[in-house]
């Protein structure tokens, strides 16, 4: 009897871990870090400004618009290219400022809104509600007289890497960059949380079905050091874009968090030529 109140005391409490994770999985995907938007002056972006965006429910938006850096007789003429940031699950506008700012294409304007929930943002961080956000930022830079419609481009990290991807399998961009982008929601699961069953991962997050629709060129960053989203998945991600070329470029050594440290100088020349589409870069 004792053996048998064991066994039923483990499998109630292995039923509560599931439901668990079943009910809460979209919190632990989306951990939504708080934090006022900053004024981009503040951190050296002295070309930026705070923007707002309204979703259908009326949730409110916070985000950053920068126009092409340096003083305005270096910049090129409008209209310019734009990049679409869409960063990942831990981040928000607050806490990699200065990594937009550096890594921003000398020769293009930049929008990054922080997701619902996130940061500045109104709302709840759901899958639903990240795509229509991503899809609101888009018409947003679209509809910029300041900003040539055709050369739009969208950049996507880690569980941005499926915002981004979504983005681009239904609008029109000039191409898709992602950085250690996993293959899917369900996978990540098998990965790294193999003691529950697959059935209960409702979230999609798939890159890989978002990758068979889209029609541009695509450009893949991966540290060969990534333990949270292995370097299998990123070859597979660049493999399964069928509408147009891809590259899948390795930084060596580095991990899921650190390829802006280790990808330096190299990293941010090889985006700047991807948008800038390869015209040179000082």
């Amino acid at each position: 009897m004792l053996l048998v109140r064991i066994l039923l005391g483990l499998l109630l409490g292995y039923a509560v871990l599931v439901f668990l994770a079943w009910a809460f999985q979209e919190r632990i995907a989306f951990p939504a870090p708080r934090g006022a938007v900053p004024d981009p002056r503040q951190v050296g972006a002295a070309n930026g400004e705070r923007i707002e965006l309204m979703m259908r429910d009326g949730t409110k938006l916070a985000g950053w618009y920068l126009t092409p850096r340096g003083p305005a007789g270096d910049r090129p003429g409008p209209p310019w290219p734009a990049l679409l940031w869409f960063y990942g699950n831990g981040e928000n506008i607050a806490s990699i400022g200065a990594i937009v700012r550096d890594f921003q294409p000398p020769g293009a304007a930049l929008l990054v809104v922080d997701y619902p929930g996130y940061g500045g943002s109104g709302g709840r961080a759901t899958e639903a509600t990240m795509n229509e956000a991503a899809d609101l930022a888009y018409a947003a830079v679209a509809r910029r007289p300041d900003v040539d419609r055709a050369r739009i481009y969208a950049y996507g990290r880690s569980l941005g890497s499926a915002v981004a991807s979504h983005v681009a399998a239904g609008n029109v961009v000039a191409g898709l960059v992602l950085e250690s982008p996993f293959t899917n929601a369900l996978d990540i699961a098998r990965e790294h949380y193999a003691l529950f069953p697959r059935f209960i991962v409702r979230l999609r997050l798939d890159n890989l079905a978002n990758l068979r629709l889209v029609r541009c060129p695509v450009l893949v960053f991966h540290g060969t050091a990534d333990r949270l989203a292995p370097l299998a998945m990123g070859r597979r991600v660049a493999a399964a874009a069928a509408g147009g070329p891809a590259e899948l470029v390795l930084i060596q050594g580095a991990g899921h968090n650190d390829t802006y440290d280790l990808g330096g100088e190299a990293y941010r020349r090889k985006l700047w030529q991807f948008v800038l589409g390869g015209a040179p870069v000082r």
